[in-house]
């Protein structure tokens, strides 16, 4: 226990960079102010997260408040915040007012100090019934528009607003970098850029413009899972990763430094381990990194019991008293101690030990205060649903049916099948094909997100949506393939193949709706990324019959598919495109929208070669020469970065401001991209860097820059895209960041350019 025995060291040292977010100094005399009046009970109480249901009735037919509960939870214990929706279910925003309004009432009642409350808004507003649902984020990865992910999280934010509670446990900025992994959906995708930049424009779009000043039409973030979560060694949730302290600060702490940069105000701890040391127990990541080293003065959140995990899972503590005692000597500020309030009882015991100091009770307090004056609670602490007319509006509608488009991903379209052709006679099958379950995923209306489908009867299934486009008479329907909504998220139903290829037989093309039921975090582990047996005998057997055939993938992470892919004339993968999904697949198919979506991570075609488009150059290996004969070679289904549109473009006349630069310049590039097809369209223009030689064996690429350009058919248009010339360096084996001198080729589109850096640089600070 040496190593995890830790004693907290106050953070005295002198800031060496400029505070994430500026204070503001009425702020802090208040907060201090009332620090100074509360007892060490208040303060403890104010680190803690009970979950909703410790403060209902139990037995009830519907959610109802236990008075005594609530004199034990704020009278006695001080509580701090409260959680989750009601038996884990989503209600209506009037009804949430009512909850959380009496929890208020209660708060100020006896503390004098407003509860903040939180949720799992993940893509749109999750717990309220009637919200808008936009895309998952590895959706809105895929579009390369970071408006895209501002707007949807402007939107949530009115919409939780409305429904009383100012604090959302989102955007997750984990890097998906293992398609194993159940919660690749709820990321960005495996690159880091990708990440830092959509969670930048999420917290902005969250928070608004004032992290000091969050009005009533903004709530505060909690940017998770700080950090290393998305890259388990096994692929399975909450399990550990061994993560190279290279990888660790290039590419898994830029994420959340963008996002702390751009005023996130709460931070979410990665529930697992990291080479060994639970991130809940890591002094340096918790307090050195973040606190410290990007003079963040937000505050720091467990998820779910992790704390009990320390002795529970982790085995780094004996018992859950020097859990508590490793987690906020640590840099922990608020322990989400979701059924137990045994937290305070053991802290305040640490703390009279003096195992935890009062200057870390204080630090931890002082946060939460913080966050709270921030968000405005102590001077209104509800938000009220009248005085949100907005909520669910047919704007918000409008933006989730675009948002959808931008972000589904045209992945094969053989002889132009697609646009589908007026007329034409189409059988709509798979278990994906009418399932409002199977467009959202997780994170809907309930965790797991299985009981979708009575919460949507007002939005279209692909079924649906097609059926209106094309016209009833036009759609057959005979699924073949039906999932076990009663049971587990990948048990299907026996297969009924023949009824599906009889019905092929009388129609003109057949879209095949493939891939996966909603899940969520440690039950959607699995073994095998292959699809379902059932699923690849659908898709064969209805290839015998000679009708062309679309698969459309809905899918949180990607299934393989190699069997079947050649199978098909169109590939098309919405991932989890949320309620409006189905209306945007048939624009699309229609041709009365145009596909512009890329993959925002690598697409595998075997379960023993999973790779990232990053891969190490000594990755990919020819046949050696001589007593050696084997290969490395990186091969995938589709790359990232990758998709079509009805339209084609052009790249040319890449060009760079500098072709010799030093570590303190900017450089700007400019590429001519022409839209040289028949239809408007939309690209994502992305800008890779290769590090020709290099100290350590460099990247295959690296993503430095990308923007989204709309050209009408025959337009040019010049992109310019800028970079610090610092971006371009990496984190060397002395764990510091070093640009070195050498040739770099800059590649967008078919365009290269060589850019030469003549002067290196070494930087002493951790961040640059």
């Amino acid at each position: 226990m040496l190593a995890l025995s830790l004693t907290f060291v106050a953070c005295t040292q002198k800031a060496t960079v400029e505070p994430a977010i500026p204070q503001d100094p009425e702020i802090e005399k208040k907060v201090e102010a009332l620090l100074k009046r509360m007892t060490l009970e208040e303060k403890i109480g104010q680190m803690v997260e009970l979950t909703a249901d410790v403060i209902g009735k139990q037995g009830t037919a519907e959610y109802e408040i236990d008075e005594a509960m609530l004199d034990t939870v704020f009278g006695k214990y001080k509580v701090g915040s409260i959680l989750n929706a009601p038996r884990t279910m989503a209600i209506t925003p009037q009804r949430w007012e009512e909850i959380i309004s009496r929890i208020q009432e209660k708060s100020m009642e006896t503390i004098g100090i407003p509860c903040i409350y939180g949720l799992d808004q993940n893509h749109g507003t999750t717990y309220t019934m009637g919200g808008t649902l936009f895309p998952q984020n590895l959706n809105v990865a895929a579009s390369f528009n970071t408006d895209l992910a501002k707007e949807a999280a402007r939107i949530t934010a009115y919409e939780t607003r409305a429904s009383n509670c100012p604090w959302t446990y989102s955007p997750t900025l984990d890097l998906s970098r293992d398609p194993r992994w159940p919660r690749i959906w709820e990321n960005y995708g495996e690159d880091c850029l990708v990440n830092a930049k959509m969670g930048a424009a999420a917290v902005k779009g969250f928070q608004g413009e004032d992290p000091n000043h969050i009005g009533p039409k903004n709530i505060a973030v909690s940017v998770k899972h700080y950090m290393g979560y998305g890259v388990p060694r096994t692929g399975k949730d909450r399990t550990p990763a061994i993560i190279s302290p290279q990888e660790l600060r290039e590419k898994h702490f830029a994420p959340y430094k963008a996002a702390i940069e751009a005023g996130a105000l709460t931070v979410m701890a990665n529930s697992g381990s990291i080479n060994g040391m639970p991130v809940h127990a890591n002094y340096e990541l918790l307090t050195q990194w973040l606190k410290e080293d990007l003079n963040w003065d937000g505050l720091i959140v467990t998820d779910w019991a992790d704390i009990n995990n320390l002795y529970q899972r982790e085995k780094v503590a004996k018992d859950k008293k020097e859990a508590i005692k490793i987690a906020i000597n640590a840099g922990i500020d608020m322990s989400m101690d979701p059924y137990s309030w045994e937290f305070c009882i053991l802290l305040k015991q640490l703390v009279d030990e003096g195992e935890v100091p009062m200057s870390r009770i204080d630090d931890a307090t002082r946060r939460v205060l913080r966050l709270k004056y921030r968000l405005g609670l102590f001077d209104r602490p509800n938000t009220l649903y009248k005085d949100y007319p907005e909520f669910a509006s047919d704007e918000a509608a409008v933006v989730a049916t675009k948002a959808a488009e931008e972000t589904m991903i045209l992945l094969k379209n053989k002889a132009d099948i697609l646009p589908l052709a007026k007329g034409k006679k189409i059988l709509v099958t798979g278990p994906n094909a009418n399932s409002m379950r199977c467009l959202n995923g997780g994170w809907t209306y309930t965790w797991q997100g299985h009981l979708t489908n009575l919460f949507t009867a007002e939005h279209n299934t692909i079924l649906e949506a097609m059926q209106q486009k094309f016209g009833k008479g036009n759609i057959v329907y005979e699924p073949g393939i039906t999932y076990n909504e009663a049971g587990a998220y990948w048990e299907e139903n026996a297969p009924q193949i023949g009824k599906a290829v009889a019905a092929a037989r009388g129609v003109d093309v057949i879209v095949a709706c493939i891939g996966e039921n909603s899940y969520c975090e440690t039950p959607g582990n699995l073994t095998d990324l292959t699809l379902s047996r059932n699923q690849l005998d659908l898709v064969q057997a209805l290839a015998k019959t000679g009708k062309p055939i679309v698969l459309i993938l809905s899918e949180g992470r990607p299934r393989l598919i190699n069997e079947i892919e050649p199978l098909a004339q169109a590939v098309v993968d919405i991932i989890l495109p949320g309620n409006y999904g189905g209306n945007a697949l048939a624009n699309l198919l229609a041709g009365e929208a145009n596909f512009s979506g890329k993959l925002p991570f690598t697409y595998p075609k075997d379960n023993g070669s999973l790779t990232t488009y990053d891969y190490k150059v000594s990755e990919q290996v020819g046949t050696m020469a001589g007593a050696y004969d084997y290969n490395a070679v990186v091969d995938v289904q589709w790359a990232f970065g990758y998709g079509l549109s009805y339209t084609t473009f052009e790249y040319s006349n890449l060009k760079v401001s500098k072709n010799n630069f030093t570590a303190a310049d900017e450089l700007t590039f400019t590429v001519d991209v022409k839209n040289t097809g028949k239809r408007v369209g939309k690209e994502a223009v992305l800008l890779f860097s290769s590090d020709l030689l290099a100290s350590l064996t460099p990247d295959s690429r690296r993503l430095r820059a990308f923007d989204k350009v709309e050209l009408q058919p025959g337009e040019t248009k010049t992109i310019s895209l800028t970079i610090k010339a610092s971006d371009l360096a990496f984190v060397g084996n002395d764990g510091k960041w070093v640009l070195e001198p050498g040739d770099f080729r800059m590649q967008a589109g078919d365009q290269t350019v060589t850019i030469t850096c003549t002067d290196g640089k070494k930087w002493e600070t951790p961040n640059i």
